[in-house]
Order: structure tokens, then sequence, then C-alpha cells
């Protein structure tokens, strides 16, 4: 068997080699040639997947190891027969993490209580019900937004005019879409820009065209109350260096770049390729993760909650210094600053997750233990 994969895909070898021969690619550079006569197609967001690159191939399954398939010209595939897998949740926690990390930076950077804020979370898939949760079980007051959900499921749901009116945090967890009868491309305009709460903090780590780049820039120039987080980018690798400075954080698309996600999406797709090919997988990641750096954490019963979320949050991961690599990255020109957009992700250091962390709380302190609960860590 013959496979073609993004080079950027961890663990390609301890999962994939028992199949065959394995050939690397830059994501960006994947074309009809690299694939002519490949049987099975690994790749990531970067590349688009499409009549254009795979008509005429020998590909009959394409993995992408991500949980958004924007990318995947979908009716292509199944007019062609192609099977195809994606890994749904793979990277969700990861994306979690950094809108807390993300949460603390803003709040001691105005000198405000998170607990006070009322939070609209846009999207309520596989990332945005896992921030849900997370928000509520800290006992903060949430507003949701989800469309397609609230068609199919009813519920208690808003209408992103509502979210608009009410929310004074926005985090947008919604697919790129644009056709159709909910189109996302666009969903921050310029319109809906202006028409934030004063002081609104706006989280992007979906997809870079949810929002209006340009329009965003111009709000934040015309508009010093708001608050802009942004890890992608409407034309990424291309980031507008203006609009970057402008927000508290800019990051190069990482935000569910944790060890885990990355290599539990490599996992699923492993397993989605043994199922198409009638195999049980023999392959499981438990034994190829290596132990986290910070294993477990002490609490005692007087430790101040506050600090104690900011610890065990920072603790693990602290978007601070993603954004500072990113900004030192906006130098050069174009080709330069798109190559390093693109070396940032390719060698990302090892990052964790909060849920692997241990936690034992000494002494009864319900409020320390309703936190590290909420935050998905494991009590001890």
């Amino acid at each position: 068997m013959r496979i073609v994969a993004d080079e950027n895909i961890p663990l390609l070898d301890a999962f994939f080699s028992g199949f065959g021969d394995i050939r690397r690619y830059p994501g960006r550079t994947l074309d009809r040639q690299a694939v002519a006569d490949a049987d099975v197609l690994l790749v990531r967001s970067v590349t688009p997947v499409n009549r254009a690159l795979l008509e005429g191939s020998s590909v009959r399954f394409v993995g992408t190891c991500t949980i958004g398939t924007d990318h995947l010209d979908l009716g292509y595939l199944h007019e062609a027969g192609i099977q195809w897998s994606s890994a749904p949740g793979c990277n969700a926690r990861g994306v979690v993490d950094y809108v807390l990390g993300s949460l603390l930076t803003l709040a001691e950077i105005e000198g405000v209580e998170l607990g006070q804020r009322t939070y609209g979370v846009i999207g309520a898939g596989q990332v945005g019900g896992r921030l849900i949760t997370v928000l509520r079980g800290l006992g903060w007051n949430v507003l949701v937004c989800d469309p397609p959900r609230q068609a199919t499921e009813g519920g208690d749901f808003v209408s992103l005019e509502e979210i608009i009116a009410r929310c004074d945090v926005i985090s947008l967890h919604t697919p790129l879409s644009k056709g159709g009868d909910l189109p996302t491309w666009h969903l921050f305009d310029d319109a809906r820009l202006r028409q934030l709460r004063r002081g609104t903090w706006l989280i992007n780590a979906a997809r870079g065209p949810i929002v209006d780049n340009r329009a965003l820039r111009e709000v934040l120039l015309d508009r010093e109350d708001l608050q802009a987080v942004l890890d992608v980018w409407e034309e990424e690798p291309t980031v507008d260096p203006a609009l970057a400075e402008l927000c508290v954080i800019g990051t190069p698309h990482i935000a569910g770049y944790s060890l885990d996600g990355r290599q539990r999406g490599t996992e699923q797709i492993y397993q989605a390729l043994c199922a198409y090919l009638g195999q049980s997988p023999t392959i499981r990641l438990e034994a190829l993760l290596p132990r986290p750096w910070l294993a477990q954490v002490w609490l005692d019963a007087a430790t101040d909650p506050t600090w104690a979320l900011n610890m065990l949050c920072r603790g693990v991961y602290d978007p601070r210094r993603d954004d500072a690599d990113f900004r030192r990255s906006l130098v050069g020109d174009l080709a330069t600053q798109r190559q390093a957009f693109d070396a940032l992700r390719k060698q990302y250091p090892p990052r964790r997750e909060i849920e692997g962390l241990r936690v034992k709380v000494e002494g009864d302190a319900q409020a320390l233990r309703r936190i590290v609960h909420a935050l998905g860590a494991r009590t001890v």
C-alpha cells in the first residue's frame, strides 16, 4: 500500500508504517503528481482535497487528522467513491485550554472578575460543547447559539442577535460554510462587529473567515473598548500585521495543538483506516504518549480559589508564550512571514492538556474541588 502524508502529522510511522510505504510532503505543496499513485492520502487542514488534486489518482481513502472538514470537497469524494474520515473532537480539549488561558490574560489586563461576565458560545459541537461544560461548571453565566442544533433538538439556545446584545465575552466555535441556509463566512461582518456591547471580548479559535478580518481591524481602531483574541486568520498563512498588533493575543492557528490532541487525531484516522480495510486496531495512543512534565499538584484547603484557577490553567498551558513567538515572526517580507507562520506550527513545542493533570485537595475545600472538577482535572 502506498501512503502519501503531510509531513507534520505526528506518529506517522508508529501508526501507519505497518500498512506500507509512507511518502511525506509539506501539506501546502501536495499536488496531483505527489498523489497520482497513492492508495491512501493523509492530510491536515492546510491541504485542499478536491477534484483538482485527486481526479485520475489511485487514492481510495482520505484521512484528515483534524476536526474540521471544510478543506475536503465531500461532494466530490462521494461522487468518486473515495472513503474519507476526519478526527472529530481530537483537539477539542486543547482549544478549551487555549480559551481559558486567554480569558485569564484578558481578566488580568482589565482587572475584572471572570465570574461577573456573561459568556456567549457560538457553536456547541465538539469544542463549543466542552467549553460550555467547563464554563458552567465554574458557575459562570453562559448563553449558547447553535441554529442547526436548535432546529433539530430544541432546547435552551438563543439567537446570534441575543448573544451580541447580552454577552460581553463571545467565543466562536462554529464550522466554516459559505453556502446553505446558515453560512458562517463573515458571520461577524462590519455591522455585527459594531453592534458588540461596550467592553466585549471576542475570541476566534475556529476558522479565520468567520470574522471579516479587514472589518475587525477597522472596528478595533475605532473602538478601544473592544478586545480580540485571534488564533485563526482569514488568509493564513498570510496575516495582517496591523490586525495582529491590535489583538490582545494573536497566535498561528495552534489553539488545538496540544500534544495529546494532535496525536489523538492520528490515532482516530488510524482506527478509521483499519475499519476501511476490515482490520482490528492493534496500536493504542496510551502506549505512545510521554509522561507529562507537570503530572500532579497538591492544594491546601486554604488556597485562594482564584489563584488556584490561574495556577492550574497556566501551569499546564499559557497562550502568552505562543503570542510572543507569533509577534516575533511578523517581520520581513510577506514570503518570510508566511514561512514563519508554518514554521511555528511545524516546530510547536510539546504541550499537554488540563484533563491529564492530577490534583489533590487537602482538607474540606468545596470551592477548590468544584474548580478542579469543572476544569476536568483528575482528583486524587
